[in-house]
């Protein structure tokens, strides 16, 4: 058995088509992995303007992707 068949591929399911702006598509995908975190996290982690995120966020959870629980927005 080689090495490259003992490695196995990972698997990526695509992400949703609505998804078109690459910020939108680094929020969800943040939050994907994270599965939660709070608008500062975030912020912190992907070094994105308050302002700029609260708008993917809102844009997000209008269109399903993630739900806000208190002070956590959550992957849904």
């Amino acid at each position: 058995m080689s090495v490259q068949q003992a490695v196995a591929k990972p698997t990526f399911e695509p992400l949703p088509e609505n998804l078109t702006s690459p910020r939108a598509k680094l929020v969800y995908f943040f939050l994907k992995t994270a599965g939660s975190a709070t608008v500062d996290e975030i912020q912190g982690t992907l070094d994105m303007q308050k302002i700029a995120l609260l708008s993917v966020l809102k844009s997000l959870s209008k269109d399903g992707l993630v739900e806000r629980d208190g002070n956590e927005y959550v992957y849904a």
